[in-house]
C-alpha cells in the first residue's frame, strides 16, 4: 500500500514532501508551526489575518492601540467610513512577521503566507496590495490567495520584482471558480504555481452555500484535474478539507493530486497558536458539537464548534481598533445586526446578537472556535490523561504520521512519564 512519502510535490527542480499545513488565522498557524513543516520538508503557512494584532503580540508594536486612539472619537458613530488602516503600519506589521519567520527557517521545505481577500479593511484593493507586496519584500516563499475569488489579485503585484519568482497559488472550491480566476489573470501572463481545492469538510469559512453537504472533495478534485488536462495546463492540484489520515492523503496523491493541505489535526499541536484550553475543547468535541452557520459578516458560511463563546455575544463593534471586515464603504453586517438589537432593547446593558458575530474581536480573543468537520475525531489521535484532559501532540509527530502511516492507522504519541 502506498504512503504519502512515496510521492513528492514538485515546483520545477524543487521537490518537497507533499504535505502542506493550511494557513489558520489569527496566528493559529504560528511561525513555529509553519517552520516545523518546512524543516520536515513540506510546506507551512503563516496567516496575515489581523496582521497588526499579530505584530503587537509578537513584536511589541502598538498598531492597534494607536489606531484606536486615532479614531476613538468615532466609536459611537454608526458610520465607520472614516476608519482607515495606515498602509505604512500595515506594511511594517507584515514585514516584521514575515522577516522574523523566514530568518528562522531551516530544512528543505517552504513557508507561504495565507492572504485573505475578505479582509477588506475599508480599502480592499489598497490593503491587499500592501499585504502581498510586503510579504514578497520580506522574503516569503509563496502566497496562497484565500477567502475570495481574487480575480484582480495577480494584477495588484504584477509589477513586483518577485512576481514570477515567488510561488503563487489560489484556493478554489469548484472548477468554475478556477476558470474565472485563470481568465481574469491571463493578461498578466502568469499561471498559478498551484491550486488548492478546498472541499466542503474544511474548517472556517467555506466556498459553498448551506447546501455544502451535497458536495464531495474527491469529485471536485477529479473535475479540476480533468479540466486542467483538457486545457493542457500543468498546475499542481492540492486537495484540502477532511483529509484526516495518511491513507486519505495517499489516495488523493495516487489519483493525481500533487500534495494535500491539512489543518484540523494540527489545531491541537503544541506549536499551534490556539490557547491550551481551546485545544482541549477541540479534543472533547463530539460530532453533534460541530455546525455550519451563517454568523460570519463576510457572507460565507462558517464551520465551528457550536459552544464557541463568541456566538450570541453582542459585543460593541470594535472597528476603530480592528475593522478588518469593513467593506469599501465602511460597512459590516455585524454593525447592522448590533444596532438593530440595541434599538430593540434600549434598556439592556448588553444585547445578544445571534445572527452575526463581531468576527474581528472574537477571532482575536479566540472566542470563535472554527474547525474542520472531522474535529470530533481528534480525541482518537492522542491519549486521555488521568485528569481527564488530552495529551498535546507535536507538529512533527502529526506531520510524520501523515507522511508514513498506512491502512488508516493513526500513531498515538509516546505515553507521558510522571
Amino acid at each position: 500500500m502506498k504512503r504519502v512519502d512515496d510521492f513528492r510535490l514538485r515546483f520545477g527542480k524543487h521537490e518537497l514532501v507533499p504535505i502542506m499545513i493550511g494557513g489558520m488565522g489569527v496566528d493559529i498557524s504560528t511561525a513555529d508551526l509553519a517552520l516545523e513543516a518546512a524543516r520536515l520538508g513540506g510546506v507551512g503557512h503563516i496567516s496575515d489575518a489581523m496582521i497588526n494584532t499579530v505584530s503587537d503580540r509578537r513584536y511589541e508594536t502598538k498598531h492597534v492601540k494607536e489606531k484606536l486612539a486615532l479614531y476613538k472619537y468615532n466609536v459611537n458613530n454608526e458610520d465607520k467610513s472614516p476608519v482607515k488602516f495606515d498602509l505604512g503600519r500595515l506594511e511594517e506589521a507584515t514585514r516584521l512577521h514575515v522577516e522574523a519567520t523566514m530568518a528562522r527557517k531551516q530544512g528543505s521545505g517552504m513557508v507561504f503566507i495565507n492572504c485573505m481577500e475578505k479582509l477588506t479593511m475599508n480599502a480592499p484593493r489598497e490593503t491587499l496590495k500592501v499585504r502581498m507586496s510586503a510579504a514578497l519584500d520580506a522574503g516569503i516563499d509563496g502566497i496562497t490567495l484565500a477567502a475570495g475569488l481574487h480575480l484582480g489579485s495577480f494584477g495588484l503585484i504584477e509589477d513586483h520584482p518577485r512576481f514570477r519568482d515567488a510561488k503563487l497559488g489560489i484556493i478554489v472550491s469548484s472548477v468554475r471558480a478556477l476558470q474565472l480566476f485563470l481568465k481574469k489573470s491571463a493578461r498578466t501572463n502568469r499561471m498559478p504555481d498551484y491550486v488548492v481545492v478546498e472541499g466542503p469538510l474544511a474548517g472556517g469559512h467555506l466556498g459553498f452555500g448551506m447546501d455544502w453537504a451535497q458536495y464531495d472533495l474527491a469529485t471536485i478534485v477529479a473535475e479540476v484535474l480533468h479540466y486542467l488536462k483538457e486545457e493542457k495546463l500543468d498546475i499542481p492540484v492540492i486537495p484540502a478539507g477532511g483529509i484526516f489520515t495518511g491513507t486519505d492523503a495517499a489516495q488523493f496523491l495516487d489519483a493525481g493530486a500533487a500534495a494535500v493541505q491539512v489543518a484540523t489535526r494540527f489545531t491541537v499541536a503544541e506549536e499551534c497558536g490556539l490557547p491550551d484550553a481551546a485545544k482541549q475543547e477541540y479534543f472533547r468535541a463530539t460530532e453533534d458539537d460541530i455546525e455550519v452557520n451563517q454568523i460570519s459578516p463576510t457572507g460565507y458560511p462558517m464551520r465551528m464548534i457550536k459552544s464557541s463563546p463568541g456566538i450570541g455575544d453582542g459585543i460593541r463593534p470594535n472597528c476603530e481598533a480592528y475593522g478588518y471586515l469593513l467593506d469599501a464603504n465602511g460597512k459590516c453586517a455585524y454593525i447592522a445586526s448590533y444596532n438593530r438589537e440595541v434599538a430593540a432593547h434600549p434598556e439592556a446593558r448588553k444585547v445578544k446578537v445571534w445572527d452575526k458575530t463581531c468576527l474581528c474581536t472574537h477571532m482575536r480573543n479566540f472566542d470563535i472556535w472554527t474547525c474542520g468537520q472531522l474535529t470530533w475525531r481528534l480525541k482518537d489521535t492522542t491519549r486521555k490523561l488521568a485528569d481527564g484532559s488530552y495529551q498535546m501532540l507535536s507538529a512533527e509527530h502529526i506531520f510524520k504520521d501523515y507522511q508514513f502511516s498506512t491502512d488508516q492507522q493513526i500513531a498515538l504519541p509516546a505515553l507521558l512519564q510522571d
